[in-house]
């Protein structure tokens, strides 16, 4: 049926590797089914050697990717399943493993995107130019294309915990543990060190922070982007501007709310000491900015198809009119965050300068007006997950409250805390293993909010470092772990709206640089994508320092402002426990 093959065959087979003239003559399904794993390698694995597809593949090419630059690059294309004894079930694994001149002694692992385990090809090249092999996982789910949403369910009312616990963290590892060790074998790395390495964003970097959490000794470093951590808070978080509508009974335009935000980003850019059109003090917007001010402008937007973004948007007509009284409320609520009935907080919101994607609106052809549209992510979160039910969305927010919502945030957090939560604050064993984490976050991030990922590290400084001043731990914590937060980015993504602003497009070569070589990144090394500075490289500050420019906006200075990081700080009065 399945057969692993012996370890005097693999030897003799990866003993050939040393002599090999060219990716031909590894990249071949007997050498690499000679390559894999043993059978005693991992208890209650068993690889299937017969399930082994390998294909050459040369003069590859990427272009225009946020998370790493242009190459063009050979590799050796890879993929089999594998079983858990007992479960009678098949996950697919898909390794791009470089040419043996360009191997560089690392291994790569690469997460996914919403519900999805991995982000099919978009991820593995980022691996392959910096000489790493690099893996992914269908997490046993039926496909590289199938998400965990489409198969959490058994039936109404059972979910399948096997896929369950193999997105929350089991599928990564064990992509992992199985790509390491062929790694090894392919490139006959007998006593060399493999680096082991993990990039991913949004669910990718959560995905991330369940590695580093629970696998400490696993990991060389990591780079963890906008990690949809706090599953509990984070699903819901995207019923919550649907809510304050229906709450305010208003539902504005699309167009007047991307006025309002398209006003804060002018009225704050300045706020850094350069206009470049970047937001890159939400802080400061937040602390000296009125979105009063934006009464009664005028606003045009013409009509649009559906859209293919993520999240979803709808079609929509011509939209002209100005800013009105009740879509300022309606934004200024979604930007308070969430409170319950006793106005205790429940969760946090979006910066200033992000646009309002969760708060979109559907025009209603019949009735010539706007009305709700549900995001399908908290919606499906609290129809499948919560409700058990196999739906891909909530009928309607009729009945739904800033209490229900605060009440799903208790119930996801409790049902899913040692799964998806992902909040874990002890670190201890990664930071003793010698790790490093660069984890960054855009500040205009409309999907996940930015503070989100600021409490998270503050809830690892104050665990691991309980009897140290704040500056004090907060340089303990950057000597292995820093967050950056990228001005005028999006989720997992340079800004539209902001296309001056950098994104760090080379984090996998900073952190290899840090890991390999002791070069700490003080600032981040950061890429104009677009824009007037196209092309050219700039430096993101390590919070908690903030950046501010001098000399007519030429200098910028990394400092630290505490009333500027007083508003990043909440307390999370609605429940009784700690969030981490």
């Amino acid at each position: 049926m399945m057969r692993i093959l012996c370890w005097s065959e693999v030897i003799a087979a990866v003993a050939a590797v040393a002599d090999a003239a060219s990716l031909q003559d590894v990249c071949t399904p007997s050498y690499v089914q000679a390559s894999l794993p043993s059978s005693d390698s991992f208890t209650g694995i068993t690889i299937d050697s017969s399930s082994v597809v390998v294909n050459a593949v040369t003069a590859s090419e990427v272009t225009k990717e946020s998370m790493y630059p242009d190459a063009v690059f050979d590799y050796c294309n890879v993929s089999f399943a594998y079983s858990h004894d007992g479960r009678n079930d098949q996950v697919l694994l898909w390794y791009w493993l470089p040419t043996p001149n360009n191997f560089k002694n690392r291994f790569l692992s690469t997460g996914g995107g919403g519900y999805a385990i991995n982000s099919g090809n978009g991820s593995l090249p980022g691996g392959i130019i910096y000489g790493a092999a690099a893996g992914a996982t269908d997490g046993g789910f039926g496909s590289f294309g199938t998400n965990a949403d489409q198969v959490i369910l058994l039936a109404n009312g059972t979910i399948n915990r096997d896929t369950l616990y193999m997105f929350g963290y089991e599928g990564i590892h064990e992509m992992t543990l199985i790509g390491k060790q062929l790694t090894k074998n392919f490139f006959n790395m007998s006593t060399s060190k493999l680096y082991a390495y993990y990039q991913g964003c949004s669910e990718g970097g959560r995905e991330g922070w369940s590695q580093i959490q629970r696998f400490a000794d696993q990991w060389d470093g990591a780079v963890t982007g906008a990690p949809a951590f706090r599953y509990g808070q984070q699903q819901v978080q995207h019923l919550y501007s649907g809510v304050v509508e229906q709450t305010l009974n208003y539902f504005p335009p699309p167009c007047e709310l991307q006025k309002i935000a398209n006003e804060t980003i002018v009225a704050c850019d300045h706020l850094d000491g350069k206009t470049d059109g970047v937001v890159a003090r939400t802080d400061l917007c937040m602390l000296h900015f009125n979105i009063n001010t934006t009464i009664g402008l005028p606003y045009y937007c013409p009509a649009t198809q559906p859209g293919n973004i993520f999240p979803p948007a709808p079609a929509t007509p011509v939209q002209n009119g100005t800013v009105t009284a009740q879509g300022v409320a309606v934004a200024q609520a979604i930007l308070d965050g969430l409170h319950d009935s006793q106005n205790r907080r429940a969760y946090f919101s979006y910066q200033p300068a992000a646009t309002f994607a969760d708060a979109q609106t559907a025009y209603d052809n019949t009735t010539s007006s706007w009305g709700p549209y549900i995001s399908s992510l908290g919606g499906e979160w609290v129809e499948k997950f919560l409700n058990l039910q196999n739906g891909t969305n909530l009928p309607s927010l009729d009945n739904v409250t800033y209490d229900t919502l605060t009440a799903w945030m208790i119930e996801g957090w409790q049902r899913y805390e040692d799964v998806l939560q992902t909040t874990w604050p002890d670190l201890t064993p990664f930071q003793e293993a010698g790790g490093k984490v660069i984890h960054y976050h855009g500040e205009s991030d409309n999907s996940i909010p930015t503070a989100s990922s600021v409490r998270y590290w503050e809830s690892v400084r104050r665990v691991m470092y309980p009897g140290q001043t704040y500056n004090e731990s907060a340089a303990s914590l950057n000597g292995w772990y820093r967050l950056f937060l990228v001005p005028g980015a999006a989720h997992c993504s340079p800004n539209t709206l902001q296309p001056n602003g950098p994104f760090p497009q080379t984090n996998l070569a900073v952190l290899i640089e840090w890991v390999e070589h002791g070069t700490v990144p003080t600032t981040l090394n950061a890429t104009y994508l677009a824009g007037e500075n196209l092309g050219q490289n700039a430096q993101i500050c390590a919070w908690p320092l903030r950046p501010i420019w001098s000399n007519n906006g030429t200098t910028m200075e990394c400092q630290y402002d505490q009333a500027s990081i007083d508003t990043w700080h909440y307390n999370m009065d609605a429940y009784k426990l700690p969030l981490y």
